[in-house]
């Protein structure tokens, strides 16, 4: 409307009749877009246009036209009636309040029973849906809307069909991969290993590997979060130059990651690597790991009952899970208040527990004190050894390779025996491509094998090194479960305040006095 002013538009609800929100919607947000301007001021000018203003707004960005308004994240609580009173819908379009008939003449008609006004650019006034006329028309762009929704869907089908047929990826990167493209915005050239998030989940790989027994999916996840890596979603925001939401790390996701042959390089459909015409996974590029390690990491991520003694904790006390009572020889607790520090306290005999009713009195210590006590002890004890680790050395994965080779081979088999290559040419293909994996397989045959497994191997750090690079109390904790190390704490009353000593499995106890 000519002279009106659109920034007065808006405005807080009240009672007029014609509080109205407005709603805006789009499938993909890119930094080029001015969709989000043009819904804004296209909005305002129906509202004006009806004598009614905006009491606020439901913005569903990057939110497919396909969902249901009643279940989309911003519009839906408005529909349900949660966020309050208004008067009516304003939308740019009738495409953006959905892409769907059904949902469509559902918000319509629900503005329409329960009195309130709908409103979209184009159209003269609000829509009357009791209305054949304006029904009708209603009807037909919703109508064009779903028509045009269902193009842009097969056209996208086609395109990742053609795509994945040319072993060319579409969609999002694994986590440790990223695209590559010589053209900003064009197609993706080729992938690589992206050198921050590939070196975090080989590492994540390697301590499992090494300690799969006491190193688990959910205290990696603990630690990655802790120590402030981005969570895998978050990772990918910031690589397409988008805000981290600050999402922590999730134990199934990271599992899934770990177990997926995604790592192995492959291009993957419906979470299955793609086929190649010679009956091989078509590799995208180099992998995380390769073969073995994945077989490995399947073995080591079985699900298991770990002992207590020794699991990675995620308290932030350095030796929750470590320290002992020296009376009842139960495990230690922290306790914390208000006017008091955080302290080390058997709670066994309050618990009422059997095996700790001679504990009188219990022992009691503040945690700094115990803590700062026990790293002078481990640092001069263990702080100028040298450290060394044990990896996982994945042999030559002549066994792993055999085996693809011989699934692969089974595969194009079964084939045949359906039917598929029944065709001359095709007949011709099967042949020399089942011969040439069968040559390949006698080749690999004859490879010596060695076998996989664990190896120790110098790092070129001191245990000080170590302790000093640890961000976090957490992270000092893993180095002393790793050195095995126990504390046992006695009463104020006792001969010794406390022991500390090293223990090489869960059944023996801690020996050396500090």
């Amino acid at each position: 409307m000519r002279g009106t002013d659109l920034n007065m538009i808006e405005r807080p609800y009240d009672g007029c009749g014609k509080c109205l929100l407005g709603v805006r919607r789009l499938s993909r947000m890119k930094l080029a877009t001015s969709s989000p301007e043009r819904q804004r001021e296209d909005v305002l000018t129906t509202a004006a246009s009806v004598g009614g203003h905006i009491i606020g707004w439901a913005d569903d960005w990057e939110v497919s036209g396909a969902t249901d308004p009643m279940t989309r994240p911003k519009l839906g609580p408005w529909l349900r009636d949660e966020r309050g009173p208004y008067d009516g819908l304003v939308a740019a379009a009738v495409d953006r309040l959905g892409r769907n008939v059904v949902d469509c003449l559902n918000t319509g008609y629900k503005m329409r029973d329960e009195g309130k006004l709908l409103v979209t650019y184009g159209h003269d006034g609000p829509w009357d849906l009791n209305d054949q006329v304006d029904e009708n028309r209603f009807t037909m762009e919703a109508w064009g809307a779903q028509m045009e929704l269902r193009a842009i869907q097969r056209r996208n089908r086609n395109a990742t069909e053609k795509t994945r047929a040319a072993g060319r990826p579409k969609g999002k990167p694994s986590y440790g991969f990223q695209y590559v493209r010589t053209v900003m915005g064009g197609k993706i050239d080729h992938v690589v290993l992206h050198p921050h998030a590939s070196t975090v989940i080989r590492r994540v790989a390697r301590r499992i590997l090494a300690d799969p027994e006491i190193v688990t999916a959910s205290s990696e996840a603990a630690r990655l979060s802790r120590s402030g890596e981005l969570s895998p979603a978050d990772h990918l925001a910031v690589m397409y130059g988008k805000p981290a939401g600050g999402r922590p790390w999730q134990p199934t996701s990271l599992k899934n990651i770990l177990l997926s042959e995604a790592a192995l390089g492959y291009l993957m459909h419906q979470n299955k690597p793609v086929i190649d015409r010679d009956g091989n996974p078509m590799r995208l590029c180099e992998g995380l790991w390769d073969r073995p390690t994945h077989e490995a990491l399947k073995k080591a991520l079985v699900p298991r009952r770990t002992p207590w003694i020794g699991r990675r904790a995620n308290r932030p006390y350095m030796l929750t899970e470590l320290a002992l009572c020296g009376q009842c020889h139960n495990r230690l607790y922290t306790q914390t208040s208000r006017d008091e520090p955080p302290r080390y306290v058997c709670t066994a005999r309050n618990k009422g527990w059997l095996s700790a009713k001679e504990c009188r009195p219990a022992p009691l210590i503040q945690a700094r004190l115990l803590d700062a006590c026990v790293e002078e002890w481990f640092l001069q004890r263990f702080g100028d050894g040298m450290i060394f680790e044990t990896v996982y050395d994945q042999g030559n994965g002549v066994a792993e390779r055999v085996a693809e080779l011989k699934a692969s081979r089974e595969r194009l088999r079964a084939d045949r025996e359906a039917g598929l290559y029944d065709a001359p040419d095709d007949a011709v293909w099967f042949r020399e491509r089942y011969a040439a994996m069968g040559q390949r397989l006698a080749e690999l045959e004859l490879e010596p094998e060695r076998s996989p497994g664990m190896v120790r191997r110098a790092t070129g750090e001191t245990v000080q090194d170590r302790w000093d690079k640890a961000l976090d109390v957490q992270a000092r904790k893993e180095i002393l479960m790793d050195f095995g190390v126990r504390v046992i704490l006695y009463p104020n009353s006792a001969p010794v305040r406390w022991v500390a000593g090293v223990v090489h499995g869960p059944e023996r106890d801690p020996a050396g006095v500090a």
